[in-house]
């Protein structure tokens, strides 16, 4: 994927944060942060299963590139750690507060960094959707909540 500028509307409750040498980060890719680094979410190591992937990208998971880097040693980029973001995703129909988490390529194994997909528990999910989008969409506005910095998604009330 290219720098694209997924921010939408929203406060960003932005944070500066070093990128891990020798990965390069685009503008709107989704993120973690691994030994005080950020790190692309295509990076992350597979962990076995699309499940086990979602999970372990939720619990690092600090938000949306600002800026890009080609991983220059000590280089800090902005990242959004909340805010709505337009993601390409896995077409599909998505209601208002549905949760969201991260899609594995099609060959599986890793995780996309711009592509975001339906998913079944807060513990796989970096946000909620926050437009209704009919079948077959390629497109969702989401809501995300940084784990790492904000506490990730919430369970409703009961």
């Amino acid at each position: 994927m290219s720098n694209t500028m997924r921010w939408r509307y929203g406060e960003t409750n932005p944070v500066m944060l070093p990128v891990q040498p020798g990965l390069p980060i685009e503008i709107g890719d989704l993120v973690y942060l691994e030994s005080g680094n950020v790190i692309s979410a295509a990076n992350q190591s597979d962990q076995g299963t699309p499940a086990a992937n979602q999970q372990a990208f939720h619990d690092k998971f600090v938000g949306v590139a600002m800026q890009c880097s080609m991983g220059e040693s000590g280089e800090s980029i902005r990242i959004a750690t909340s805010g709505v973001f337009e993601f390409a995703s896995v077409a599909a129909a998505y209601e208002v507060g549905d949760l969201v988490g991260g899609s594995e390529d099609s060959v599986g194994g890793h995780l996309q960094s711009q592509v975001v997909e339906g998913v079944g528990a807060e513990n796989l999910a970096l946000g909620r959707c926050v437009k209704q989008v009919a079948t077959g969409s390629t497109k969702v506005l989401v809501d995300i909540v940084s784990t790492v910095v904000r506490g990730g998604p919430q369970a409703a009330a009961a």
